[in-house]
């Protein structure tokens, strides 16, 4: 707090005490006069031109708001009161100093004998520090010509070439300056003989001949120029002038510091200065890391690198420089390649945002995209429906059976409610249309009529065999769809590659697929066709036996809820199976043999499915919605760099406005595909 601040505080303490003892005291006031010492004050109060820092200007206001300019006075400091109380002295003189009691002797004579007030006084002095000065400052920062290159190359090793033909070529020109002036010289220097006759016919005949010998000096100089290629050492003295640039840019005050105090580096280094830790030193005009490790066995580049700040577009190039010639590993790569013989303020840092915007690294190494779980559709939700009214299907196998002599395959496939998680397993014969009709002709006639079938596109079975994926190319949907829309059932099929679309069955599929496989390849044994129909019946009925709910604890407790509640409306015990062992294996009674098979596929469900069911284990979060624009890579079976490059040309948002499948434009073709399948390579503008 200033003197000129509280004096000016005192004076908006003197307006709100006058202000109150105004309303307080019951007597006519004919005028209120306030007194002060400070000609600071009665300045800023007569002030009408200049602006006051935000303090000064408050109180202005206040005062200004309860008084006016001519109510305002000066009065000189020997009779001002006030400084009675403020300068110390013995109670026994305060008590007899009749100015603290009745004021000066002055206000007691006409207001004309009062002293009057300085016309100067108003004018406030140009440096105060109070007032507000606003200065308007334009200035031209010049742009030397190594910013003017970096400003148009994104490439280090194109930057070092270009700035070493700018040496060569200025090496040649002060070669050429130099041997032009040395040929011009050399006659001044002869002796000057008498005239003769001839003489201005030499002269002229010189003059021909100095003409004669620059030319060919430009030539020689032009062709030599064209047939000099660039060596090691022109970019090593390239690197150097960038570097020195650099330098002499960032830390110009640190340079000439430690040219002031050669070999103190450490003392001459400002606290403040991003360099202390590193103890840099000069060694050839270029700052270098001093270091610890200076006895270390290791070459000199190695010990003490060549310092770089963080905010050069040059340490920038340097890095992504390196992260290419190390075939675009990570962090720790790079730097161990960086530090042979740079050391670049906050590297760790700038190489984060390298590798995370290289398109080369997301290409090998972006994740497919991903987008929280979807809520459950109307068709999981429904009430009052009956089962297998909407249902989810899909094929699964295949299956190995004998007939006769010879093998041949069978595929299952399942159909599950998509209310109820009932499961309906039918055996098809082939992969070809026919059969697929058939099985759905027969579970419709099994379990009702069918609203809507769901199922995942042709080409693309999750986890099917090559076989399956091939002849599911040659369905005929058109006559798929003819034939259901005969019985008044809609067929949707999921984006291709779109496994997670279907989980629901996918899920059941894996339990089913995964036991029955174990336990046959595990037994060595091969089924009949009829033994497979069994089997899959009683599969089918574990299935339908399965809890929906959390188990009873208490014998008390209503039974947990099944599938079979719906289905059968009771529990579904079956029928007594007996005792059976690993004897009834082998297709002596090949009901036995099914019992056995249906026992050991429940114990394995029980004991591998259900603990599985337990937690929620991914996209629990929003993510980024892809946008048109999105330059993707597409996932499939190939390896990755064979993945093709996709525009997205359309999206697909769900009720929730998350994006779910997109239509992309590749080299070849126009594709659908769910964002799972795509990596993000290159984010597009968002419309």
């Amino acid at each position: 707090m200033t003197i000129p601040r509280m004096e000016l505080t005192a004076a908006t303490i003197a307006v709100r005490l006058g202000k109150v003892l105004t309303q307080e005291l019951d007597c006519d006031i004919h005028g209120t006069y306030y007194w002060t010492d400070s000609m600071t004050v009665l300045r800023y109060l007569a002030n009408e031109s200049c602006r006051f820092q935000t303090f000064v200007a408050n109180r202005i206001a206040i005062i200004r708001d309860a008084s006016c300019l001519q109510q305002w006075k000066y009065v000189n400091t020997k009779f001002n009161p006030a400084d009675c109380a403020t300068r110390g002295q013995s109670v026994k003189r305060f008590l007899q100093c009749s100015m603290w009691f009745e004021g000066p002797g002055f206000l007691s004579q006409p207001e004309t004998e009062w002293p009057q007030q300085d016309a100067e006084i108003t004018k406030l002095p140009d440096n105060d520090v109070e007032v507000k000065k606003t200065v308007l400052m334009t200035a031209e920062t010049p742009i030397s010509p190594v910013d003017r290159l970096l400003e148009h190359y994104s490439d280090w090793t194109r930057l070092k070439r270009a700035v070493a033909w700018i040496l060569v070529v200025m090496k040649h020109l002060q070669e050429r300056v130099a041997a032009s002036k040395k040929f011009i010289q050399e006659p001044a220097k002869q002796e000057f003989e008498p005239l003769e006759p001839n003489a201005l016919h030499r002269s002229q005949k010189l003059e021909s001949e100095q003409s004669r010998v620059k030319q060919t000096l430009s030539l020689g100089a032009r062709e030599s120029l064209n047939h000099t290629r660039l060596t090691t050492e022109n970019l090593e003295a390239a690197e150097r002038v960038l570097v020195y640039h650099v330098q002499q840019k960032h830390w110009k005050d640190e340079i000439k510091l430690l040219n002031k105090t050669e070999g103190k580096p450490s003392s001459a280094v400002k606290k403040s200065s991003s360099l202390r830790k590193l103890d840099p030193k000069l060694v050839d005009g270029l700052l270098r890391v001093g270091g610890r490790i200076g006895r270390a066995d290791l070459d000199f580049e190695s010990k003490h690198q060549v310092l770089m700040p963080r905010d050069s577009p040059v340490s920038r190039l340097i890095l992504q420089h390196i992260h290419k010639s190390v075939g675009h590993l990570g962090k720790n790569s790079i730097l161990a390649e960086l530090r042979r013989h740079y050391w670049i303020i906050g590297a760790p840092s700038i190489i984060k945002g390298i590798v995370s915007r290289c398109v080369t690294c997301r290409r090998y190494q972006a994740p497919a995209e991903q987008q929280k779980m979807a809520s459950l559709p109307r068709e999981r939700l429904a009430l009052n429906e009956p089962p297998f009214s909407k249902v989810g299907m899909d094929y699964f196998g295949p299956f190995e059976v004998k007939r006769g002599r010879s093998m041949v395959k069978r595929y299952g496939v399942i159909f599950t409610c998509l209310t109820s998680r009932a499961v309906h397993l039918e055996l098809a014969h082939s992969l070809d249309t026919d059969s697929c009709i058939n099985a759905i002709r027969r579970f419709s006639a099994r379990r009702g009529s069918v609203k809507s079938i769901l199922s995942d596109n042709g080409t693309n079975l999750v986890g099917a065999e090559r076989e399956m994926r091939e002849q599911m190319r040659t369905w005929n949907q058109q006559k798929i769809h003819d034939n259901l829309l005969q019985k008044g059932i809609s067929w949707q099929f999921n984006p291709p590659a779109g496994s997670h679309f279907g989980g629901i069955w996918e899920r059941l599929i894996r339990s089913v697929r995964k036991i029955l496989y174990s336990l046959m390849r595990e037994q060595n044994v091969h089924l009949s066709d009829e033994a497979l129909q069994t089997l899959l019946c009683e599969v089918e009925a574990i299935m339908n036996g399965r809890p929906l709910t959390e188990c009873p604890n208490s014998p008390n407790d209503l039974d947990v809820l099944t599938p079979n509640h719906l289905l059968l409306q009771r529990s579904g015990e079956s029928l007594p199976p007996g005792l059976f062992d690993k004897h009834d294996k082998y297709p002596v009674k090949q009901w036995r043999q099914v019992q056995y098979f249906a026992d050991l596929f429940w114990n394995r469900w029980s004991k591998e499915y259900l603990p599985m069911l337990q937690e929620r284990q991914k996209w629990t979060h929003p993510k980024r919605n892809v946008t048109v624009g999105d330059i993707v890579l597409v996932v499939d079976s190939s390896p990755r760099n064979s993945w093709a490059l996709g525009r997205v040309l359309e999206v697909v948002k769900d009720k929730n406005g998350f994006v779910r499948s997109v239509k992309l434009k590749t080299k070849t073709s126009t594709l659908v595909r769910p964002v799972t399948k795509l990596c993000l390579l290159v984010e597009g503008s968002v419309e």
